[in-house]
């Protein structure tokens, strides 16, 4: 069973940006695709990007977050990062990481989830 924590979150000014992390609590993090997510209030929970295993080689992010936010990872320390540049307070949420089998995109198929992380851009 795999536990995540994601951490970093905050308040930032549009224009800032912020270092989103996520912890896995087991040594096998490495073989698993890393994505995050993002839940703004009355919204539906939205994909933000995601990172293949092992690597971040091969990536994909939403269209509203890409040039932006960049995904990687340190499997030493079992961690996936999101780096947040531009920030826009559009972007405020709560953000979670996510590990799956494969990378994707769909919500459904990440088999653990963290608590998350608020990010908050004021204007």
């Amino acid at each position: 069973q795999m536990q995540l924590v994601e951490s970093g979150g905050g308040l930032v000014q549009a224009g800032g940006s912020l270092r989103l992390s996520c912890t896995a609590s087991v040594g096998t993090f490495g073989s698993y695709a890393m994505g995050w997510f993002r839940q703004a209030p009355g919204k539906e929970r939205e994909f933000v990007g995601n990172c293949g295993a092992w690597s971040c080689g091969i990536t994909d992010y939403a269209d509203s977050v890409k040039g932006r936010f960049t995904i990687s990872r340190d499997n030493a320390k079992n961690t996936v990062y999101l780096q947040m540049n531009s920030l826009k307070p559009e972007d405020t949420a709560v953000y979670y990481c996510a590990a799956a089998s494969l990378r994707t995109r769909a919500a459904s198929l990440y088999n653990y989830w963290g608590r998350g992380t608020q990010v908050t851009v004021s204007p």
